[in-house]
């Protein structure tokens, strides 16, 4: 859809499914591309930032900010991003807290979401070659196998956080390959998504009450290095795969999709709703602790459900309700495509 054919209810949607884009970003196990997967915008997404290229920079170099703006459908990726950012401040706070008090029902609601993702992307597919069919394996092993890496330690060294960037944008761009997932995998989840931002919302409290003695303070100096070598390499993750997919979407769509239908299945045990954390400790035994006073998790241990008991049952309702929520994007994603 066009930026001229777009009703202004059209733009209040799409702000709305950038903010589920940045909650979903953020959840380690769920990806935002899968929410630009069924919602119907993920091929546009893909072109859209694939247009950010030498021919994008020419305009701006030129002054020619009307037509770069045009060209790179600036108002739909500016409208997914205010979504993102309004999210991260926002959706993703209130995320953060229904994790922490109610985290069965969130991890239940997320899978019945995956489930119902998988359904969505593979009700149209043909398996038209054994082709296929291998490459929906490989994106199930791929998933399987992110999912039972063990975490490594933090690294605030810039540049590996800077390639941390890359891989945490990935989740955006690659339906079932969680970013923030990828990040507790590598060690940085914490550092990237809770340390670094909580350092850049204090420093703009301070700024906005006119006191700039954070530039005095070295770890929170450090922490908003950090962060912007982690945005850097955001930017330049979500572009370069952009590029890359854009050209894997044209010339090898079938298999592209196996892959993603895969990656969906396989990254199921990620979000199972049943498990049970496992807490860092140092070598006295002791619960290591992040900077907001949280235990740092390093792993989860995952179980079958006790049958017996209701919270199990109040789990497998939001698992229903996980899948009605897909299918109710899907509805209005078919809806949207008629008008």
């Amino acid at each position: 859809m066009s930026n001229e054919t777009r009703t202004f209810k059209d733009r209040f949607f799409l702000v709305l499914k950038g903010m589920g884009m940045g909650a979903a970003n953020k959840v380690p196990g769920v990806s935002g591309g899968i929410v630009a997967f069924v919602a119907g915008f993920y091929e546009e997404f893909i072109y859209s930032l694939q247009k950010i290229n030498g021919k994008a920079f020419s305009l701006l170099i030129n002054g020619r900010v009307k037509s770069f703006f045009s060209y790179i459908n600036g108002k739909f990726l500016g409208l997914l991003g205010l979504g993102m950012i309004i999210s991260f401040f926002s959706v993703s706070k209130i995320l953060d807290y229904l994790i922490v008090h109610y985290e069965l029902f969130v991890w239940a609601a997320f899978f019945g979401m995956i489930i119902g993702s998988i359904y969505y992307v593979a009700k149209d597919f043909k398996l038209k070659s054994i082709r296929n069919v291998i490459f929906i394996a490989l994106g199930i092993i791929g998933g399987v196998a992110i999912s039972m890496l063990e975490p490594a330690k933090e690294n605030d060294n810039l540049w590996f956080v800077f390639f941390c960037g890359i891989i945490g944008v990935s989740g955006m761009t690659l339906p079932g390959l969680s970013g923030s997932f990828i990040l507790m995998l590598i060690g940085n989840y914490v550092l990237l998504l809770v340390d670094s931002v909580n350092a850049l919302y204090d420093t703009l409290v301070q700024i906005f009450k006119f006191d700039f003695s954070f530039v005095d303070d070295a770890e929170n100096i450090n922490l908003l290095k950090v962060l912007a070598s982690f945005s850097m390499g955001s930017v330049v993750g979500l572009i370069t795969l952009s590029h890359i997919l854009a050209y894997v979407l044209k010339r090898y769509r079938d298999q592209t999709y196996a892959l993603i239908i895969g990656f969906i299945t396989g990254s199921l045990g990620v979000v199972w709703p049943w498990k049970k954390k496992l807490i860092k400790k140092d070598d006295q035994g002791e619960v290591i602790f992040d900077q907001l006073g949280d235990p740092i998790i390093t792993d989860y241990m995952r179980y079958w459900p006790n049958l017996s008991e209701t919270s199990t049952w109040w789990g497998i309702f939001f698992i229903f309700v996980g899948i009605l929520i897909v299918f109710g994007l899907e509805f209005y994603g078919q809806k949207q495509s008629k008008t």
